[in-house]
């Protein structure tokens, strides 16, 4: 018997919607037959986003927002329901990176920090992004009868990289967050779940140089990257029927990377 996902109809805000993981998780969600309101503060090429969740069979609209602004998410959260009545699944995809060491030493002297700007910066899109956003739309899927959040983290949240205090501070934060939302939200039907993708050939990725791709092929035990798609469908998954009785899980979509560590 095949799956039946049940989201046809279902209205689906994805954050960081404008490209990579995001863009590819609102089209997914946009072939399951969703509403799908792309947010990204990013609006180059909203309409040719707007046109593209249309073809994959959905209906799509976009809104300007930068989800580190409570303001702006309260804002677009009501445009959401002012145009579809309700709201059922949350993606928190948004984020950003600002890599340095936290201290560089060189001949016995400190050469270089972390910033605090970087480390605000990250803090705000990928920490307390998560949170406006979910803080916003929680209200109205409790008053719905029930939904789903599902968080961007990353397996550099589960062990650690080199240059990136601000980045795994962030992605380990957004997996704890996980686990308390799912224990506070589940008597309201509400799952959350977190996502931590391995290497993913985004076009950022992509346009590394090609000796630091292959020693992230080299790291995953599957002989690959990631494409954007085997996100997508883990969380098109976790958002379905199909994960009715799965909440406060955080999946591993890296090629098994976290394993070979």
């Amino acid at each position: 018997m095949p799956i039946e996902t049940g989201l046809k109809g279902k209205v689906v805000i994805v954050t960081g919607a404008a490209a990579g993981i995001g863009r590819g998780t609102a089209r997914r969600f946009a072939a399951e037959g969703c509403k799908v309101a792309a947010w990204d503060v990013n609006d180059q090429g909203a309409d040719a986003l707007v046109a593209e969740l249309a073809a994959a069979g959905g209906e799509g609209a976009f809104w300007k927002v930068n989800v580190a602004a409570a303001a702006e998410v309260a804002a677009a959260t009501g445009a959401v329901l002012a145009k579809w009545g309700r709201i059922d699944v949350l993606v928190n995809n948004a984020g950003i990176v600002r890599d340095a060491q936290l201290v560089k030493w060189k001949d016995g002297q400190v050469v270089a920090t972390m910033s605090d700007e970087a480390w605000e910066a990250v803090i705000g899109v990928n920490l307390r992004g998560v949170f406006n956003c979910t803080r916003a739309v929680v209200p109205h899927m409790i008053a719905g009868g029930g939904g789903v959040v599902l968080n961007a983290s990353s397996v550099v949240g589960l062990y650690g990289n080199f240059g990136q205090t601000n980045y795994v501070a962030t992605k380990a934060g957004v997996i704890g967050m996980t686990k308390v939302w799912a224990r506070e939200l589940g008597r309201y039907k509400i799952r959350v779940n977190a996502v931590a993708p391995g290497f993913i050939a985004t076009e950022i990725l992509r346009a590394m140089p090609e000796k630091v791709l292959d020693g992230m092929v080299a790291r995953t035990p599957l002989g690959r990257m990631g494409e954007v798609d085997d996100i997508a469908n883990a969380y098109v998954w976790l958002a379905s029927d199909a994960a009715s009785f799965v909440t406060g899980a955080v999946l591993s979509v890296d090629g098994g990377i976290v394993t070979g560590t």
